[in-house]
């Protein structure tokens, strides 16, 4: 860079100025520090000259994050969310099974739905890498203006959270964008449960369909889940019990039970078990020890659809004198919950918790938690024999008035 001037001494006094006041340049000026730092980044040449100058300018504060191209991070975000839900793709769900966790396809395909309905559109053309806190704020915000249940809204903003904080657990990104945020709270809408007098009426029908029957019966006094009504075949009934060791869903087919864990399920009623027997032994595709209990009559090889316990469950409640929409605001799930809500009252929560299959307290306390025939009463007598030594005698307080 030339000074423009004549002598070596004007020279270095007009450098000494522009080193100390900047040098001017088209009606601005040019810091010298400025150059030097241009030129420093300049003469980067590899990702990790890039991430020691980025690093250095998080350390003082100038930086809170960042994407270096070619890494982990810069992959784009929404085909990252898509890819961790790929039941056939993704890393997260290969771990889960290769370490025996539960986890379902229906669930990821749901998840994968949301990404798809919800995240694609609100984060489109973002890296994983540049996703901050407050762009979750701000897609959590987002989510309070749709017409949905608040357990509808947390199940979507999970599907692209958890994805996130399992980058940031593998060290795929600089933070952790998901934590302190607040999600949306409202009454859970509980699965209704029969009375024992309106369970016991619909099992007193002449049902149509024998099947169908059993399983709702089956379904009330074990608490088992639909799927693993529907895996029970021929080889997994006891003199006293089932064998519960798979469940059934139409994606996944016959597989291991929910928590993967077998179990056996008390069935004290021989009436019952010798029902069962003999329906496992109609089956018309031929009868092994592998054959299922609840057959399909359409097809060789598979259980009967779910949905038959279910309408089926539906039809016999308008029997009894339900409207069709009360009908219908039932669930076969409901038995589940039936089943815990009795029984949580009667035995321990480890000897519930082992014929169900329910893992933890919380849940147990999730199915149990429902109002039942004759609560009232156990109240009110409880309270008299604990504390009818505590108040005066309420005839001797009326006696004291009238005197």
């Amino acid at each position: 860079m030339s000074t423009g001037k004549k002598t070596e001494e004007e020279a270095k006094q007009a450098a000494f100025l522009m080193l100390r006041d900047g040098i001017p340049q088209n009606n601005t000026t040019l810091r010298v520090n400025n150059l030097s730092l241009k030129d420093t980044v300049r003469k980067l040449k590899s990702s990790d000259e890039v991430e020691t100058m980025l690093d250095e300018l998080k350390r003082l504060g100038w930086v809170k994050g960042f994407t270096v191209r070619k890494t982990e991070a810069a992959v784009d975000f929404i085909s990252f969310l898509k890819n961790f839900w790929n039941w056939d793709t993704s890393p997260y769900i290969e771990e889960k099974l290769r370490k025996k966790h539960g986890i379902h396809k229906r669930h990821c395909k749901q998840q994968g739905q949301a990404i798809v309905l919800y995240w694609e559109e609100f984060f489109a053309n973002r890296y994983l890498g540049e996703i901050v806190a407050k762009d979750i704020d701000n897609f959590i915000k987002h989510m309070g203006t749709k017409k949905l249940s608040p357990e509808r809204k947390n199940l979507i903003i999970k599907a692209g959270t958890k994805p996130l904080r399992w980058a940031f657990s593998k060290g795929m990104v600089e933070i952790d964008p998901t934590r302190g945020h607040i999600l949306y709270s409202g009454d859970e809408q509980k699965r209704k449960i029969l009375t024992p007098t309106s369970a016991s009426a619909i099992f007193r029908l002449n049902w149509k369909n024998e099947r169908a029957m059993l399983g709702n019966m089956l379904a009330a006094v074990t608490g088992m889940r639909c799927g693993e009504i529907q895996a029970l075949r021929l080889q997994d009934i006891g003199c006293d019990c089932l064998y519960v060791q798979g469940s059934w869903n139409k994606e996944d087919g016959d597989k291991t039970t929910k928590n993967n864990d077998a179990r056996t399920v008390e069935l004290p009623f021989p009436y019952l078990l010798k029902r069962l027997f003999e329906l496992a032994h109609k089956n018309p595709w031929g009868v092994s020890p592998t054959s299922y209990v609840f057959y399909s009559e359409r097809k060789k090889d598979i259980p009967m659809h779910g949905t038959v316990f279910l309408d089926n469950m539906r039809k016999a409640l308008m029997q009894t004198g339900f409207s069709k929409d009360q009908a219908n605001s039932f669930v076969f799930h409901g038995w589940r919950h039936y089943f815990t809500s009795y029984m949580v009252k009667k035995l321990n929560k480890k000897l519930v918790k082992s014929e169900t299959g329910i893992k933890t307290d919380k849940i147990l306390y999730h199915y149990g938690d429902h109002e039942t025939e004759g609560e009232r009463e156990l109240i009110q007598a409880t309270k008299i024999e604990t504390f009818a030594g505590l108040l005066p005698d309420f005839t001797e307080t009326k006696q004291a008035e009238a005197a």
